[in-house]
């Protein structure tokens, strides 16, 4: 689930009860800073908060901002400095611009219920953001990041541990094996998506996109090959087969024999994972998911477009 749904879920239902809250939302940063724009924290009119635009000192003054203008209902950019602090230790040194929103009234609602049901929809989704800034309207347009899509083709220990690491980070999981007795609730969490069936001839019945990412860790060498096989012409963000080297080496030389190029080879990410020294299952799949990741945020999409000024 994005990070910003149970914001979202949170503000609508307090409106909704009749208390205000306040979304604030990270638009711009400089310097080293411990979020990035798009990142966002609510302010509730009990002053508790959920999520985050950094912690510590920053978010203490963001807190207290927003309770001021929650309190006069007006929406707010303002700047703050993470300056070096011998009293508070904040030395990142970087600005964060901070847009505030306050959201009295369930007829301001609309546009937040949209994008919250979009983004369970799982689909793309925008908020328009219009506060005051030296005597001038502007608007951010929020972009909802989509969760991207985890392929899985093997559902063994190693599949497992993948599964259940990258459901926390916000993946979509889809796990494929040929075993149904392996695919079962026992073993993977709810919101992990099973397909039943063989497993390459799934994998090019799937419909990879350039929003998902593939692991194979399959029970077999054959059935890694023929995995793999299946996805290096597919329109998919990453591949990633796990294996030893020599085993790795010997389904390339296979596939390269069967007339597959070396451009098309040279997508898949084998062995699999970053090299942490790993040994354990649940190591194996930190490392599995820290190279997905790595991969991912190469392509992170802008998340906050503006400030356009809106001219009265």
């Amino acid at each position: 689930m994005n990070e910003l749904v149970p914001i979202l879920a949170a503000l609508v239902a307090d409106v909704e009860a009749g208390r205000p809250a306040a979304l604030c939302t990270i638009v711009k940063t400089t310097g080293s800073t411990p979020r990035e724009p798009g990142a966002a924290m609510l302010v509730q009119s009990d002053g508790t908060t959920l999520g985050t635009v950094g912690g510590g000192p920053v978010e203490i003054q963001v807190q207290k901002e927003a309770g001021e203008l929650l309190k006069q209902n007006r929406a707010v950019r303002f700047n703050t400095a993470l300056d070096h602090d011998a009293t508070d230790g904040m030395i990142c040194g970087g600005q964060m611009q901070i847009a505030v929103t306050p959201v009295s009234s369930a007829a301001q609602l609309e546009p937040f219920r949209e994008a919250l049901a979009a983004a369970r929809r799982r689909e793309p989704a925008q908020l328009s953001l219009v506060v005051e800034h030296e005597s001038k309207r502007l608007e951010y347009r929020l972009h909802l990041e989509v969760p991207p899509t985890l392929v899985i083709a093997g559902a063994g220990h190693v599949g497992q541990a993948v599964a259940k690491l990258a459901g926390l980070l916000d993946f979509h999981v889809v796990v494929i094996d040929d075993r149904a007795d392996m695919l079962t609730r026992r073993r993977f969490d709810t919101g992990v998506e099973f397909i039943v069936g063989d497993v390459a001839q799934s994998l090019r019945d799937y419909p990879l996109d350039a929003g998902c990412y593939v692991v194979i860790v399959t029970r077999g060498h054959k059935s890694d090959q023929q995995a793999l096989a299946a996805v290096l012409r597919r329109p998919a963000a990453y591949i990633g087969m796990m294996g030893s080297r020599r085993k790795v080496d010997a389904i390339l030389s296979a596939l390269t024999q069967a007339g597959v190029p070396p451009d098309v080879l040279a997508r898949a990410h084998t062995p699999i994972g970053v090299s942490i020294g790993a040994k354990t299952v649940p190591e194996l799949a930190v490392s599995i998911l820290a190279e997905v990741i790595q991969v991912r945020r190469k392509t992170t999409p802008k998340l906050v477009e503006g400030p356009f000024e809106i001219l009265t």
